[in-house]
């Protein structure tokens, strides 16, 4: 949950992890500070209490294999692939047998913002009536926790033996590359934001392997050294 407003929504959004199976709830700069008392979380006090609050996206996600980012898109220019719920849940259900999946929500007003948004590998909507005018947040959540649930055969078959890169390498391998890129100049300083939210959408559509995230490093690290040199 990514700077979200109401605790109520907060509280909503914990008693549906409750409803179905869900326990790490992850909070990203909550608007209210005495969320963790929100009336609506009927039965999730504890959970709600226990939330782990993070500082940025970044860190909420670090060791999370996969990112999905929400959104009711409607007139909004998206640089990601985009999934409804029922294929992203698929999906989803598949890769939590590697590993950690975060599903981000952003604020009741404004959603994921862009930055947000480049710490994702895909999106995933809800299918409304109405594109153009989003849910509200403890529904969505909701919705989502519930299509995530519905079918725990999603997630048979076997592991794959090589594990994606986790969110915390991926993001290790942005700031080397935009490290490396900024000294040799490419990066213009007036459009650096833009650039960085580029390269770490670039980096995750890549998908790389865990094994070969530790080879990317040493390699960007050794480029660094000689540029620096």
């Amino acid at each position: 949950m990514v700077a979200t407003r109401n605790p109520i929504n907060l509280g909503a959004a914990a008693r549906a992890m409750m409803n179905f199976g869900f326990s790490r709830l992850r909070v990203v700069n909550p608007y209210e500070v005495a969320f963790r008392e929100a009336r609506s979380a009927v039965g999730a006090a504890p959970l709600l209490r226990s939330a782990q609050e993070c500082s940025t996206v970044a860190e909420a996600v670090a060791d999370c294999r996969l990112v999905v980012g929400t959104t009711s898109a409607g007139r909004r220019g998206l640089k990601h692939s985009l999934r409804r719920l029922e294929e992203g849940a698929r999906l989803i259900g598949h890769a939590l047998i590697e590993g950690p999946v975060a599903v981000l929500f952003g604020s009741e007003k404004f959603g994921l913002s862009n930055e947000d948004l480049s710490h994702c590998h895909w999106l995933m909507r809800i299918p409304t009536t109405s594109p153009n005018l989003s849910m509200n947040l403890g529904q969505a959540v909701s919705l989502c926790l519930y299509e995530l649930s519905r079918d725990s055969n999603r997630t048979a078959g076997g592991a794959r033996k090589i594990k994606p890169a986790t969110a915390a390498q991926n993001e290790q391998i942005t700031a080397l590359l935009l490290d490396a890129l900024g000294r040799s100049g490419y990066v213009n300083p007036v459009t650096s934001a833009s650039t960085a939210e580029k390269v770490r959408r670039l980096v995750r559509r890549l998908e790389i392997e865990s094994r070969d995230a530790s080879v990317l490093l040493g390699m960007l690290r050794q480029i660094l050294w000689k540029l620096g040199a």
